[in-house]
């Protein structure tokens, strides 16, 4: 059984294999682009829904509610770590996009943010996608170490599920890179490439997150708040102005609703 088999591994080696499979993921989205160059704008505005709704789930399920719950533990305020944390994860995030180059899916070179620069097209793309993905990774890697402070608000069961719906929501990402890549006139090789190049952060983030909470283990209410902060400002601030950007809003609103719905059965399931 899955549980087993990483019970058997210290926590940054489980969130490495963890994240690496939320990186194949990304991995075999990518590879649609071998198949077909378009795809129905309709289907990825919905898989775009589908990824903030299991952003946003994961945000509560698997971030917020623990650290609200390891503060009562604590005998600290509850709220103050969860809020606190929260906010500096959005503000960090915040912060990286003020100043790394990056252009949103969809959106005009012209509309490019951070400092200006020169790089082409592809380039911020794939910048933008990538910076994306820190904090999923960050928070897989977070989820871990915070599985080993057995606590009982936390667990290696939920971690697992949280991976599990990174790695869904990854796939329909990995498409919506190298897809765009690809209709540009990148070949099909670099637009696969750079469509799981983006991803290659999750593994590197995933072992960081691990690592800083067991070293820190008083800062681990704090760590969940922050991963999903970062997470929650990622879908506010891009995923959803991009699934949104086409005339039918309904359908990614819905594909939003069946992600979180899915990411919240995975965590009360497990």
């Amino acid at each position: 059984m899955i549980v087993d088999l990483f019970r058997s591994y210290s926590p940054v080696t489980q969130a490495f294999l963890a994240t690496l499979g939320t990186w194949l993921a990304i991995t075999a989205g990518a590879a649609v682009v071998f198949f077909t160059h378009r795809v129905n704008q309709k289907f990825l505005d919905v898989t775009l829904g589908f990824a903030a709704g299991v952003m946003i789930a994961a945000s509560y399920w698997s971030l917020l509610a623990p650290a609200v719950e390891l503060s009562r533990e604590a005998l600290t305020a509850p709220w103050f770590p969860a809020a606190s944390g929260f906010l500096l994860g959005g503000l960090i995030l915040w912060s990286i996009d003020r100043f790394l180059p990056h252009l949103h899916l969809g959106f005009p070179t012209e509309t490019a943010e951070g400092v200006k620069t020169r790089w082409r097209r592809s380039t911020l793309l794939v910048l933008a996608v990538t910076l994306h993905h820190i904090p999923e990774g960050l928070a897989v890697g977070v989820a871990f170490g915070a599985a080993a402070s057995g606590s009982p608000s936390t667990s290696l069961m939920s971690a697992i599920a949280l991976a599990l719906g990174m790695g869904l929501q990854n796939i329909p990402e990995g498409m919506a890179i190298s897809l765009p890549l690809r209709r540009e006139g990148m070949s099909m090789g670099k637009s696969f490439w750079y469509g799981q190049l983006s991803g290659i952060v999750e593994p590197v983030a995933g072992v960081l997150g691990a690592a800083a909470v067991l070293l820190v283990q008083p800062m681990l209410p704090y760590a969940l708040a922050f991963a999903a902060g970062a997470m929650f400002y990622v879908v506010v601030e891009e995923l959803i102005p991009e699934s949104q950007l086409h005339s039918d809003t309904n359908l990614p609103t819905l594909g939003a609703m069946m992600g979180f719905a899915v990411m919240m059965v995975l965590e009360i399931a497990f």
